[in-house]
C-alpha cells in the first residue's frame, strides 16, 4: 500500500465472485426514521444563468453525441459494455482553466435517462470516489440500488480527467504491477522513484492538470452542457472532497447534493493517514469480533483482539520471506495480504469473505482468495490487465497536496501509524512518501469548501466507516458553512450508507426527490 487507502467501496457481490474454493468454517448459530426539516429548492433544467464568461462559447454551448456504449477500455476496468438504456459521449474541456480558449481533452460520460419523464428533475451526476474510479464503468454496476432516484434523474456518470476514459494517467505496466513495488526498507524512497518516473515518462502532459479544482471546473461545464441551472450531485469518498471544492467554487450553482462517507477537508495527509489507520484497525477489531462469534474455536485470529493482532502480524511477517503460493502462478507478498485485508473490510457483508481467505491462508498455506480480493480492490482483470485507478490515485493526491515529506519525517511518524494501527499502521505510515518526488507542484494540504449561499448539502458519515472515519463528516458540514451542511450519523460499519442502511438511503431518498432534508444532527441507529 504505498499511500493511505481511498479507494472506492467494493461491494459484496464483487468480492462473492472474485473468490475461490476456501476451507469450511461450520458457522455457530446463534432504526430511527430522519425528521424532515428544511426543504431547498427543486433543481431546475435549462440554460444557466452563471455561466463562467471566461470559457468559449464554443465549449459552454457544446451538445454531446449520445449514443451506445462501446465496452469499457482496460484503463476504465474492462468488462461488457453495459447496454440496455445506458448512453455515452463525450464533452470537450479546456486542459489548463488558465488557458480555456487552449488545447482541450475529452471527459467521457455516461448517462441513463429518467424513466419517469413527467416527474423528471433534471440530471445527477456522480463522483465513486478513489479519486480513481471510473464512473462511466462504475455506474451501471451500481444503479440497480439507484432506481428510486433514476425514476425522476437522468443518472450521470463521469470519468474525472485523469481517470479511464478521460485523458487517463498511466505509470507502470501491467506486469510491473505484478511485480510489486519490491522492498523498501534499505531506501524507503526507491519504489516511489521507481513510480514516479514512470507517471512523468508515460503522462508528463496530463500531470499538472488533474487536480480536484480543475476537476469541479469540468463539473460545472458538464452541468451546463447537460442544461441543467443547477449541479444535482452524488458524491462517494473522495468524491465529497470533489463535491466540497464545487460548492466553494459555484455556490450559487448547488442543487441537491449529498455526500456519503465524508473526507474531513480539515485534515491534512498525516491526519488523515492517522485517522484512516484507526478507521481500519477499528474495523478489523470489529470483524474479528464476528469472527469470534460466528465461528467460535475455528477463526482464524483467534479468541481476542490481541491475539488476533498478533497473529496477522505473524502472517504478514512470514510472507515478506515466503510468499503464498496461488493457483495462478503468482504470489502473495505480504503488500498484497494487506490490501486483501483491507479489500475486506469496506462493507460488514465481506467480512465472512476475509474470515475464510485468513482461513486458507493459515490452514492451507495459500492465498488464493487474499489474491483475489487485493486483485479487485487493485483494478486488476481476470485478463491480468489493470485499471488505471492506481495511477489516477497518485495523480491526483499529489496534485492536490502540498507537502512533500522526507524520510526522515516519515520515520519520526511510524511510532504514531503503529500505535494508531500494529497491523495498517507501518505501511501506511510510509505511504507518506507517495508523493516526494511528484514532478508537479502540488496546492493546499486542506480543501477549501465553505460555501456561503449554497443550497442545503446532506453530509453522511457511519461511525464504523473504516477509510472515512465518520467525525470527517460534522467538520465537512462545519465547514460548508451554517445553514448548508446539515450532517447525519449513521451507527453502522462499511465505507459508505446508501443502499446499505435503511433510514439513510430513505433520508437521502426523500432529500433528492422530495426536496425533504432531515434536521441536522439527526441519527439513524
Amino acid at each position: 500500500m504505498r499511500h493511505p487507502l481511498r479507494r472506492p467501496a467494493r461491494t459484496a457481490a464483487l468480492a462473492a465472485a472474485a473468490l475461490l474454493a476456501v476451507p469450511a468454517l461450520a458457522a455457530c448459530d446463534g432504526g430511527a426514521e430522519a425528521p424532515a426539516a428544511t426543504k431547498p429548492p427543486a433543481p431546475a433544467s435549462g440554460p444557466s444563468p452563471t455561466a463562467p464568461a471566461a470559457l468559449p462559447a464554443a465549449l459552454t454551448g457544446q451538445k454531446p453525441t449520445w449514443s451506445s456504449c462501446p465496452a469499457p477500455s482496460a484503463a476504465q476496468g474492462g468488462g461488457k459494455a453495459p447496454g440496455g438504456d445506458w448512453e455515452c459521449a463525450t464533452m470537450k474541456a479546456p486542459l489548463d482553466y488558465a488557458d480555456p480558449g487552449g488545447e482541450t481533452l475529452d471527459v467521457a460520460l455516461i448517462r441513463k435517462k429518467a424513466t419517469d419523464t413527467d416527474k423528471r428533475l433534471g440530471s445527477l451526476v456522480y463522483n465513486f470516489g478513489g479519486p480513481g474510479a471510473s464512473g462511466v464503468r462504475t455506474l451501471p454496476h451500481a444503479a440497480k440500488d439507484y432506481e428510486k432516484l433514476g425514476s425522476v434523474y437522468d443518472l450521470v456518470g463521469f470519468d474525472p480527467r485523469g481517470v479511464g476514459g478521460t485523458a487517463p494517467v498511466t505509470c507502470l505496466d501491467d506486469r510491473a504491477l505484478d511485480e510489486g513495488p519490491g522492498p523498501s526498507d534499505a531506501d524507503p524512497l526507491a519504489p516511489v522513484r521507481t513510480y514516479t518516473q514512470a507517471c512523468r515518462r508515460n503522462s508528463d502532459k496530463i500531470l499538472p492538470h488533474v487536480g480536484t479544482a480543475d476537476t469541479a471546473r469540468d463539473m460545472d461545464l458538464m452541468r451546463q452542457v447537460l442544461g441543467d441551472a443547477k449541479l444535482n450531485y452524488f458524491g462517494i469518498s473522495y468524491g465529497t472532497r470533489l463535491g466540497g471544492v464545487y460548492a466553494h467554487l459555484f455556490p450559487k450553482n448547488v442543487g441537491r447534493t449529498v455526500f456519503d462517507a465524508v473526507v474531513d477537508p480539515t485534515s491534512d495527509e498525516l491526519q488523515a493517514g492517522l485517522g484512516q489507520a484507526k478507521g481500519f484497525q477499528q474495523a478489523l477489531e470489529h470483524a474479528m469480533a464476528f469472527c469470534r462469534d460466528k465461528y467460535a474455536a475455528r477463526c482464524p485470529t483467534g479468541g481476542s483482539t490481541d491475539e488476533g493482532n498478533r497473529r496477522i502480524g505473524d502472517l504478514l511477517k512470514k510472507l515478506e520471506t515466503q510468499p503464498a503460493a496461488t493457483r495462478s502462478g503468482r504470489k502473495v507478498t505480504s503488500d498484497l495480504a494487506l490490501t486483501g485485508i483491507a479489500a475486506g473490510l469496506y462493507d460488514k457483508e465481506t467480512w465472512d469473505y476475509l474470515v475464510q481467505s485468513l482461513a486458507e491462508l493459515q490452514l492451507r498455506g495459500t492465498g488464493n482468495n487474499l489474491l483475489a480480493l487485493a486483485d479487485a480492490y487493485s483494478g486488476r482483470g481476470a485478463d491480468g490487465h489493470y485499471d488505471n485507478s492506481d495511477a489516477a490515485h497518485t495523480a491526483i493526491g499529489c496534485a492536490d497536496t502540498s507537502h512533500r515529506y522526507t524520510v526522515e519525517e516519515m520515520r519520526a511518524q511510524e511510532p504514531a501509524f503503529r500505535s494508531a494501527s500494529p497491523v495498517f499502521g507501518p505501511s501506511m505510515a510510509k505511504g507518506l512518501l507517495a508523493c516526494t518526488d511528484w514532478p508537479v507542484r502540488g496546492t493546499s494540504d486542506r480543501p477549501q469548501v465553505a460555501a456561503e449561499g449554497a443550497a442545503p448539502i446532506l453530509v453522511i458519515g457511519n461511525t464504523g466507516d473504516p477509510a472515512t472515519p465518520f467525525e470527517g463528516a460534522r467538520r465537512m458540514a462545519d465547514a460548508l458553512g451554517r445553514g448548508v451542511g446539515v450532517n447525519l450519523t449513521v451507527k453502522g460499519e462499511g465505507h459508505g450508507v446508501y443502499g446499505t442502511d435503511v433510514c439513510a438511503t430513505k433520508a437521502v431518498d426523500a432529500f433528492l426527490v422530495d426536496g425533504t432534508a432531515p434536521a441536522d444532527g439527526t441519527v439513524c441507529r
